[in-house]
């Protein structure tokens, strides 16, 4: 049996559930391009129809721009933080509909704009892992806590940025928004990944940077659901997390010793 000590407190775990954006990597470095070159993408299309958006244009997915733009921040309880590609697909498509454009047509736009600024992405690799992450994998690993990724990004998506990271070898599994029925904050996911790790949801701890994460974890009934939250002000949305911290170095995974 391992151990995960946590502020000074310590509980018995056998595996850790991370969410994948905000989470293992720098959220707005990856997302932030993609969100500004496909809503710009709509954008000039909207305008050749001579319409533009139903709402503020950062409303659409829940991003902040700053004046030349840019991507600087999202809304952690918005479509760009919780969306699976699906929902984002279609809350773009809306917009397009809206404006009068054949739902069918509006879906397979968004799809093409999806590809394009994917292709950035792609040619830019902005998957940065955050600090002390990959000594808690380490840890992880030599104590033999089993880890998996549990993401609304799609699975082959999110083994493409984990291999970015060097962190592939890391993860026993990866549960993307397709290989589910349901995702966040319904608890199959975190259900399937337990199962597949062969273990019981409470002998396993969940980290995500979303409250979305939370309720997943509390809903499957893991040991312990612990927000992310690098930046203070973001703590406040985590309302069902056990408890918050802003750095990986607060976590420590230590393998216990029994007679």
């Amino acid at each position: 049996m391992s151990e995960l000590i946590v502020q000074g407190e310590r509980y018995s775990c056998r595996g850790i559930l991370l969410d994948k954006d905000g989470t293992l990597l720098n959220f707005i470095q990856l997302w932030g391009p993609w969100a500004r070159s496909i809503l710009d993408m709509m954008e000039q299309h909207l305008a050749l129809s001579g319409t533009g958006f139903t709402v503020a244009k950062d409303s659409v997915l829940g991003t902040i721009h700053d004046r030349e733009g840019r991507v600087i921040g999202y809304d952690p309880s918005g479509p760009l933080a919780m969306g699976t590609v699906d929902e984002s697909t279609g809350v773009l498509a809306w917009q397009l509909y809206a404006a009068g454009v054949p739902w069918n047509e509006a879906v397979r736009l968004v799809r093409d704009f999806n590809k394009t600024a994917m292709t950035d992405i792609r040619r830019q690799r902005a998957a940065k892992v955050f600090p002390g992450l990959q000594t808690l994998l380490e840890q992880s690993r030599r104590a033999g806590v089993k880890l998996a990724v549990v993401t609304s990004d799609s699975t082959e998506a999110a083994q493409e940025h984990l291999e970015w990271m060097g962190l592939t070898s890391y993860f026993d599994e990866v549960i993307g928004h397709d290989r589910v029925t349901y995702g966040k904050p319904d608890p199959e996911m975190a259900e399937k990944a337990c199962a597949l790790l062969g273990l019981s949801p409470s002998d396993v701890v969940v980290i995500g940077d979303s409250n979305g994460d939370m309720q997943m974890g509390k809903r499957a009934g893991v040991r312990l659901a612990i927000g992310f939250a690098p930046e203070p002000e973001r703590s406040a949305h985590l309302l069902d997390a056990d408890m918050v911290i802003r750095a990986y170095e607060e976590l420590e995974v230590r393998e216990t010793w029994t007679k």
